[in-house]
């Protein structure tokens, strides 16, 4: 499965990408992609074998949490 995370901050992007990456997950912080929409500009994109627990991978950091299928973005997740 491939998730999209985007976030309020920059700040907020780089803390979540060290944070995924310690879980063991590879992860890239990118550009968000002209589909979507974002504060800071800057998302976690990451890729796993199996569904992950939404309460492991949607913190208090994130803005809003995406579900990548092909080129469409399912909403999974969102803070205000």
């Amino acid at each position: 499965m491939r998730y999209l995370v985007t976030f309020h901050t920059h700040f907020d992007a780089v803390k979540y990408h060290k944070y995924i990456r310690e879980k063991g997950t590879m992860a890239v912080l990118k550009p968000v992609p002209r589909k979507l929409s974002s504060s800071c500009g800057s998302c976690v994109s990451f890729t796993s074998p199996n569904e992950l627990p939404l309460e492991q991978i949607f913190t208090p950091d994130v803005e809003r949490l995406y579900l990548v299928d092909g080129e469409d973005y399912v909403l999974l997740a969102e803070n205000e």
